[in-house]
């Protein structure tokens, strides 16, 4: 109910997503959200949660199963009068055995919140996809910004190489020189532009959405792993279903108990008067123990198993902890070297330029300023973006949701 009460919120949210998307303003909680709607794990999650209420349900129910009417009739028997005849009705109700419904409901709880669990550990590896899908993108628009910039710097160093020409100060392999530089920088914009397509699609396919921007973030405070990280409560939460399964093997047996209420009609024959009596019998299987030992077996190879993969999953996750902290401490070093060098050969390529408008440099001198200018800005433009996603990559290692 509380699943499918949230459906109509969840589709406004998505219309908002997709106005403040059109509207530049979207953010990666409602990108998240509209991603989810068009996942298949949402359809899977809505499988799992039905599931669990359905157990639920069944081990809150007074009966170990369904109840089942019998009719029975006999006629004639050996040695009684002719006519005589024998009716009997009832009603058999399968019982629980003691401590097995119990075991059942805290086995259904214990699955609920196992489902629970396990969404938020898909919304947080979509989300890890939107984070890594960003960074993508958005280093696709800054390339292809870059490749645009060199094209028009290019272009117009060509018109103005061209007017020398013609002007008698430069040869005509300089002009063609220079043309070749732009033509080739258009090529790289023809380039950048399908490698951004590409990324737009892919967000689209994601999403549904216009591409988003990419949000400054700052480093989190936190430098552990926290015990509330989502694939920890959901190892967690692996390791009681399966105890609480193995408990439930132990005293469920093939066959239930069954308590029959009936009513049984003798008619004697022979013009006599009928006879009603009334029938309560008890069924209790015994033995069995060696048909429930797949069952608990079962169950507890399922146990050792969440047992091991717990402790492989907070090892895994403080691996992945420590590679993303190296990677940010790294991309925050190279970050400031690249604005260094953006620095240091900008002002190269103006006192370059100088010197070629007067005449004191050659050409190939002043294209190699030029593309050493561009591939500094564009570095320091991608390394941004780098920085940025590795920011994104911790949050992602430390189990932040947007």
């Amino acid at each position: 109910m509380a699943l499918g009460a949230s459906m109509p919120m969840r589709a406004q949210q998505t219309t908002q997503a997709s106005s403040n998307a059109a509207a530049g303003i979207l953010t990666l909680n409602q990108a998240l959200e509209a991603a989810w709607l068009r996942s298949l794990e949402v359809s899977e999650s809505r499988g799992r949660f039905a599931r669990a209420q359905a157990d639920l349900a069944v081990s809150q129910s007074w009966l170990a199963a369904t109840p089942a009417v019998s009719m029975g009739q006999r006629e004639a028997r050996a040695g009684a009068p002719a006519g005589s005849r024998e009716t009997e009705l009832g009603m058999a109700f399968p019982l629980w055995r003691l401590g097995q419904r119990s075991a059942g409901e805290q086995a259904a709880q214990s699955q609920s919140g196992w489902v629970q669990v396990t969404e938020q550990v898909e919304r947080l590896r979509l989300a890890g996809r939107l984070r890594e899908a960003i960074g993508a993108l958005n280093l696709a628009e800054v390339e292809l910004q870059q490749v645009e910039r060199q094209v028009q710097v290019l272009g117009q160093l060509t018109q103005d190489v061209e007017r020398r020409m013609r002007a008698g100060d430069l040869a005509p392999s300089d002009a063609l020189a220079a043309r070749a530089e732009w033509l080739a920088a258009q090529a790289q914009a023809s380039a950048a532009r399908q490698a951004l397509g590409v990324q737009k699609s892919q967000w689209h396919l994601l999403t549904g959405l216009a591409p988003m921007k990419l949000q400054t973030s700052v480093v989190p405070a936190l430098a552990q792993l926290p015990d509330n990280h989502p694939e920890l409560v959901l190892a967690s939460a692996t390791l009681d279903l399966g105890q609480r399964r193995a408990d439930l093997a132990r005293v469920q047996r093939p066959d239930s108990p069954q308590l029959t209420l009936g009513m049984r009609q003798e008619y004697p024959g022979q013009g006599s008067s009928s006879q009603s009596s009334v029938v309560v019998a008890l069924r209790v299987p015994v033995g069995g123990q060696v048909y429930q030992q797949p069952r608990i077996a079962a169950a507890l190879g399922e146990l050792d198993m969440a047992q091991t993969q717990a402790q492989r999953t907070r090892e895994r996750l403080t691996a992945e902890l420590e590679l993303a902290q190296n990677q940010l401490d790294l991309s925050q070093v190279q970050l400031q070297a690249e604005r260094e060098r953006v620095q240091l050969l900008g002002e190269r390529a103006r006192l370059i330029d100088k010197s070629f408008r007067a005449g004191e440099t050659a050409l190939p001198e002043m294209l190699r300023a030029i593309a050493a200018a561009a591939s500094a800005e564009s570095g320091a433009a991608r390394q941004h973006i780098n920085h940025q996603t590795a920011i994104a990559r911790l949050e992602q290692a430390l189990g932040l949701l947007p």
